[in-house]
């Protein structure tokens, strides 16, 4: 089903978002963090932030896996998000809906992986939705839109494998559309 050399999902978002928790409720292996003292303005949200990455594993009922990623969600950490999305299959956006500006977090990582993007799947997660937001999930289908993208659009609990793991099937359902869409165009051609 899928190319052994390109089996890898990648989840992205902003500090806080549940990059590292969602890969910790779907991996099948333990997962490899690289979880550090937060010593910035991010100690104000949370003790640790991830400064490389997260890597697990996720096995498919077919015997296949699926490497996941997870990106560090402060910018100054950039360079390490234009390594982890070589090869990679799509890439998973998760927005902490509580936060200030969720709509300005999805429009900058939109925006910070759009030529990766613009050729690959996409799925968006919105996370800690069980707390109050000033923004409605309509915003959200207009940024994405502005964006010509039309990606679903799920509100999850990264700690929930269910939910983490109908992310990934959604991301994997985009990958075999584009897949069965470039087979039957080369077909007609």
């Amino acid at each position: 089903m899928f190319d052994k050399n390109v089996s890898k999902i990648i989840f992205t978002g902003p500090v806080g978002a549940g990059k590292s928790t969602a890969i910790n409720a779907i991996s099948d292996t333990p997962v490899i963090s690289t979880e550090q003292r937060a010593t910035d303005d991010v100690k104000n949200r949370k003790e640790t932030t991830t400064v490389a990455m997260d890597y697990g594993i996720l096995k498919l009922d077919q015997g296949e896996s699926i490497h996941l990623y997870g990106t560090p969600g402060q910018q100054r950490f950039n360079f390490m998000w234009e390594i982890l999305v070589e090869k990679a299959l799509g890439i998973v956006i998760l927005v902490d809906s509580a936060n200030t500006d969720p709509v300005g977090d999805l429009d900058f990582f939109l925006n910070s992986f759009s030529q990766f993007i613009k050729n690959k799947a996409i799925v968006v997660g919105l996370t800690r939705t069980d707390l109050p937001s000033k923004h409605s999930f309509d915003e959200y289908h207009q940024l994405l839109k502005k964006h010509n993208f039309n990606p679903p659009i799920f509100e999850v609990d990264a700690r929930r494998k269910r939910e983490i793991g109908m992310l990934v099937q959604a991301l994997l359902f985009s990958v075999d559309q584009s897949i069965e869409e470039v087979s039957n165009e080369a077909a007609d051609a």
